[in-house]
C-alpha cells in the first residue's frame, strides 16, 4: 500500500474515531461516569440522590436548551445568568398579585430582555458576544438595585412545589425539564422557524439572499433563549424559596455552553442538538457531583470542564474541517 494510500486510510479512521466521539461520547461518557459513581460512593446510586441532582440541573438544562438553539444561528447569549437573576429579583416584587403573576412579569421580563439582545444583534449588527455581555452586566446591576444585595424570603406553596414538589413521585421540575426538550426537540426538527434556525446558522448570507426572515429569526431565538433563562430563575426561587440576584445565575452561561458544545452542537452554527445538549447538562451535573462527592474543591471541578470543553470542540472541528 502506498504512502498516499496510509495516510487517506489514516484520515478516515481518525475521521471515523472523531465523528463517533462528537455523536455519542456524551452518552457513553454518562454510563462510564454512573458505573464508576456506583464503585466508588457509596449511596450514588439511589433514587433520593436521583432527586437531588434532577433538581440541580433541570434550570442549567432549560437555560442550555435555550443556548443552543443561539448557538445554532452562530451567535452566543452570555445574558443569561443575569436574566436568571433579574427573574428572581422579580418575584417578591409580585408575589402579592399571585404565584401565577409573579411567573408571567419574570418571564415576560426575560423576553423583553431577548428582545433588547436581538433585535441589536440582528438589527445594530453588533456581535453576539459584545451585545449580550453588555446586557449581561446591565441586567444583574438592575436586578441587584431592585431586590438588593440580600436574599428576600419567598414563602408561596406553588413556587416550593415548582421548586421541590412532586407529582406521581416525579420531581416537577424534571417533568418541566421533559417538556422543554420535547418541545424545544419538535421545534428544531419538524417546523419552518427550526429549519430556517440551522439555516441561517450554516449561512446566513445565502438564507437572506433566499428571502428567509433573518432579522425575526435571530430575535426570536434570543426571546427563546431569554424565556427559558427566566424560567430557570423561577425554578431555582423555588427550590431556594429565596431571592438572591446576587448569587443566583453566576457561570450559568458557561454551565449552559458548555453543556451544548459536549452535547454535539457546533460553535460555527448550522446544527442543533437537542437531546445532546441535554445528555451535555446531565453529564456536567454529574461530573460535579462526582468531584464533590470525592471532596474535591470546586476549582478542580472547573479545570476538568475546561478540559472537556476544549476536547468537544476540537472533536467537532475535527469532523466539520475534514
Amino acid at each position: 500500500m502506498s504512502e498516499v494510500a496510509l495516510r487517506r486510510t489514516g484520515s478516515l479512521d481518525r475521521d471515523r474515531v472523531l465523528g463517533l466521539l462528537n455523536s455519542y461520547g456524551v452518552y457513553a461518557a454518562i454510563v462510564l461516569l454512573l458505573i464508576v459513581d456506583a464503585v466508588i460512593t457509596p449511596g450514588f446510586i439511589s433514587a433520593n440522590n436521583a432527586r437531588v441532582q434532577t433538581l440541580q440541573v433541570v434550570p442549567i438544562l432549560l437555560v442550555a436548551l435555550g443556548m443552543a438553539m443561539v448557538i445554532g444561528t452562530e451567535g452566543i447569549d452570555l445574558s443569561v445568568g443575569a436574566v436568571i437573576a433579574l427573574s428572581a429579583a422579580i418575584v417578591p416584587l409580585y408575589i402579592g398579585y399571585g404565584a401565577a403573576g409573579a411567573i408571567l412579569v419574570a418571564v415576560v421580563a426575560g423576553g423583553l430582555a431577548g428582545v433588547v439582545s436581538g433585535t441589536t444583534v440582528a438589527v445594530a449588527r453588533v456581535q453576539p458576544i459584545v451585545a449580550t455581555l453588555a446586557l449581561m452586566i446591565g441586567l444583574r446591576g438592575i436586578a441587584i438595585i431592585i431586590n438588593g444585595a440580600t436574599a428576600k424570603p419567598v414563602n408561596d406553596d406553588t413556587f416550593s412545589a415548582l421548586g421541590i414538589g412532586s407529582v406521581a413521585g416525579v420531581p416537577w421540575m424534571a417533568v418541566i425539564g421533559i417538556v422543554a426538550v420535547v418541545v424545544v426537540s419538535f421545534v428544531v426538527r419538524r417546523t419552518t422557524f427550526g429549519r430556517q434556525v440551522v439555516a441561517i446558522g450554516d449561512n446566513r448570507a445565502a438564507s437572506q439572499l433566499a428571502g428567509l426572515p433573518v432579522r425575526r429569526v435571530l430575535v426570536s431565538v434570543y426571546v427563546i433563549s431569554g424565556v427559558l433563562a427566566a424560567l430557570a430563575g423561577v425554578l431555582i426561587t423555588g427550590y431556594g424559596a429565596q431571592a438572591d440576584p446576587a448569587g443566583y445565575g453566576l457561570n450559568y452561561e458557561l454551565f449552559a455552553i458548555t453543556a451544548v458544545v459536549v452535547g454535539g452542537t457546533p460553535l460555527s452554527g448550522g446544527r442543533i442538538k437537542v437531546v445532546g445538549t441535554a445528555a451535555g447538562a446531565v453529564l456536567m451535573q454529574l461530573i460535579t457531583a462526582t468531584l464533590i462527592a470525592q471532596n474535591v474543591p470546586t476549582a478542580y471541578a472547573q479545570i476538568v470542564q475546561a478540559i472537556i470543553i476544549i476536547l468537544a470542540v476540537y472533536a467537532a472541528r475535527g469532523r466539520l474541517t475534514r
